[in-house]
């Protein structure tokens, strides 16, 4: 069992029932994820709704008096990304429109598969698979009503249950309590088949059913921070503890809460708050948060958010929505659509319940590194600059050749007509999400390494074209040498300019051009084949992945060393300050990158630990929003516990790192990602 929360520290006060706590204790033991079992099998040619509701009779409903809401997803397969009992891949970078499911219920989806018929007559054999889903999730549903009625007595949750299910999810729901049954019913029913969805924005959902019942008083901030911690604490059921590249946690499953509304106001309301209470006493990490602010965001929210990074995770993260909104409406979204984004259950930003989003990744340090070691005669930097800008844009056309091919494989999509039922557009177009039936179709083209290429080029132009300590030739043949084990060399290499990350303007004009061309790259390939190809940097841990095939870089590492995650500083180039780190990242123009880009910042747990460190941290909240940073990401970590827990997973159960867009606990993760995380860059307290 779980004795403590949070390995940096319990500085919380408790909110939660003795009994809630303990029902998190166990989930996040993996004591409910131990219990899951494989699906039936489907016969090779059954058809998904067959099977569909073949998952939905025979699921376990895992009814405990425990808890206060009812819903599970216990197949196995699912958490492997897989269709349960197939061979068939689920889907996930997603974000479901659960609102107008919720705000409809079934009955409302029902409708809507009717009027699709009637506009799209040809689609029938795609309604009809929609019309069976319902009919399977009406089946399961019936089944936790049938078991109710019989063990009521059982539990003081139970007759609650049981009310609602009479009214939810079939019908719209008339309280706060039947909203969160409904929404769990929705996003689990997805979960059983499979399918990994984000949640989106859940406060702008459930909100105004929370108002209602305060005002009414019908319920306290109490019983419905009771209600809300089961749904967090149900959504851990998939923990296993067992080890896998990124973490055991990574489904996912984020929320979107804050930020301006479709009436244009602010969304924050009591839920926000409540949600951050929930994470703030349990550290659940499995619903990473996506708090959108801006400059005209209430001075209470920014704090909050500020105190909740500093107790670690990396649970938290903040969009500077301002940015994003400019950057998707630059990019051809209508303004509406835009001020309403969500991401994809990872941190790429979407127009929930309208998108079939997918990206292609590559190493932008590979393609540096190929034009620099070429057999080529660069006679100044720009000829060499040039050479990479090339390479570059051909690096682009192979992967949107690649990305369409892909996009369009029957062999290798997913079958997906559950979770078309909660695509509006998909209903409307007649077609399902896995064949362009989604309003946007999107494979996005995700550069990595970026801020390494910029030290490279300004590496490369101080030792070769300014200062003449070496020929193009020498330098590449000390590189390819990896230093020969030369230290000095290396040192000298690596001190021989100011890098990106610390407030310096040339090294940060170098990252903004870097930038900048790769976003105007990106821009001569915005639509073809009918995708969508906005441009968005990242890495998502594939610092691993690339470390095997990169040489050693001129700004000083060696072959095969972890560099820049993200858009985050190179590890260890970064010397002046979290403040001067986001000074660095906002010179770039982010409008141009309309799919995301994160600034990964790491400090020392300690440095936060106290009111002056939450302060801090808020002031560079506010600094990064300010300067026009897109998303930020936070995390708070001991680099002595880190290590400690590295040899001795059993101390640390619960101790969660920030990866990307989620959070895993470090003790799943695999040695190598492991080790990446450690090799991170730590910030002091100071701002910088």
């Amino acid at each position: 069992m779980l004795h403590s929360f949070n390995p940096l520290g319990d500085r919380t006060p408790r909110r939660l029932s003795a009994a809630t706590r303990e029902l998190a204790a166990r989930y996040l033991s993996g004591e409910i994820g131990s219990t899951l079992r494989p699906a039936p099998q489907a016969a090779g040619d059954e058809p998904y709704p067959v099977q569909l509701r073949r998952l939905a009779a025979e699921a376990e409903t895992a009814l405990s008096p425990d808890e206060r809401l009812a819903g599970a997803a216990r197949w196995l397969e699912a958490t492997f990304h897989r269709f349960p009992g197939t061979d068939r891949p689920s889907v996930s970078h997603v974000t479901a429109d659960f609102r107008h499911a919720v705000t409809g219920g079934l009955a409302g989806l029902e409708a809507d598969i009717a009027a699709g018929r009637r506009a799209n007559p040809e689609g029938a054999p795609f309604y009809d698979e929609l019309a069976a889903c319902i009919g399977a999730m009406r089946l399961w549903v019936e089944r936790y009503r049938a078991e109710l009625a019989e063990r009521l007595e059982e539990s003081p949750f139970f007759p609650r249950i049981a009310a609602a299910l009479k009214q939810v999810p079939e019908r719209p729901p008339r309280d706060f309590f039947e909203a969160v049954q409904s929404l769990w019913l929705f996003w689990t029913f997805q979960r059983l088949a499979g399918n990994w969805s984000g949640l989106g924005r859940i406060d702008e959902l459930l909100g105004p059913f929370l108002d209602a019942d305060l005002e009414a008083g019908r319920l306290d901030l109490g019983e419905a921070r009771e209600i809300l911690a089961c749904f967090w604490i149900k959504g851990t059921e998939w923990i296993t503890g067992r080890r896998v590249a990124g973490g055991d946690a990574q489904f996912y499953q984020n929320v979107i809460l804050a930020g301006t509304g479709r009436d244009g106001r602010e969304v924050c309301n009591r839920v926000t708050m409540l949600i951050f209470d929930i994470v703030e006493e349990l550290h659940i990490s499995d619903f990473p948060l996506g708090v959108r602010l801006s400059r005209k965001s209430p001075p209470p929210l920014l704090r909050r958010v500020a105190e909740l990074q500093s107790r670690g995770g990396g649970i938290v993260s903040i969009y500077n929505e301002e940015v994003v909104i400019a950057a998707l409406v630059k990019f051809g979204y209508p303004e509406k659509e835009a001020c309403d984004f969500t991401n994809d259950g990872c941190w790429e930003t979407l127009i929930p319940g309208e998108t079939a989003f997918s990206y292609c990744p590559f190493d932008a340090l590979q393609v540096w590194q190929d034009v620099f070691f070429a057999d080529c005669n660069y006679p100044d930097f720009e000829s060499l600059f040039a050479a990479y800008s090339a390479a570059l844009r051909r690096r682009l056309e192979q992967v949107c050749a690649g990305c369409s091919g892909s996009f369009n494989a029957p062999d290798r999509t997913a079958p997906t007509p559950l979770l078309s039922l909660l695509m509006p557009s998909c209903i409307r177009s007649g077609r399902p999400y896995n064949r362009r039936g989604a309003k946007y179709n999107v494979v996005a083209l995700h550069a990595g390494g970026l801020p390494d290429v910029a030290n490279s080029f300004t590496a490369v132009r101080k030792l070769v074209y300014e200062d003449e300590c070496c020929t193009l030739n020498e330098l590449r043949g000390i590189l390819l040498r990896d230093f020969g084990g030369d230290e000095r060399l290396r040192r000298m290499f690596e001190r021989c300019a100011v890098w990106y990350g610390n407030d310096d303007e040339a090294a940060d004009a170098m990252l903004a051009r870097v930038v900048s061309g790769f976003a105007a790259a990106a821009a001569e390939f915005r639509e073809r084949d009918g995708l969508l190809h906005p441009a968005g940097i990242s890495t998502f841990g594939r610092e691993v992945e690339f470390a095997p095939s990169r040489l050693a870089t001129p700004f000083g590492r060696r072959a095969h060393d972890y560099l820049s995650g993200n858009l985050a500083p190179s590890p260890g180039t970064d010397r002046n300050g979290p403040g001067a780190v986001v000074k660095s990242c906002c010179r770039n123009d982010f409008t141009q990158i309309p799919n995301g880009c994160p600034l990964d910042l790491r400090f020392d747990a300690a440095a936060l630990a106290s009111p002056s460190g939450v302060a801090m941290l808020e002031g560079l909240l506010k600094s990064f929003i300010g300067l026009g940073g897109y998303y930020l990401q936070v995390d708070a970590v001991s680099r002595e516990m880190l290590v400690d827990a590295k040899a001795h997973p059993e101390r640390y159960p619960n101790l969660a790192v920030r990866i990307s867009g989620w959070s895993a606990r470090f003790a799943t993760l695999e040695t190598a990602w492991q080790d990446m995380v450690i090799a991170r860059s730590i910030q002091g307290a100071e701002a910088g």
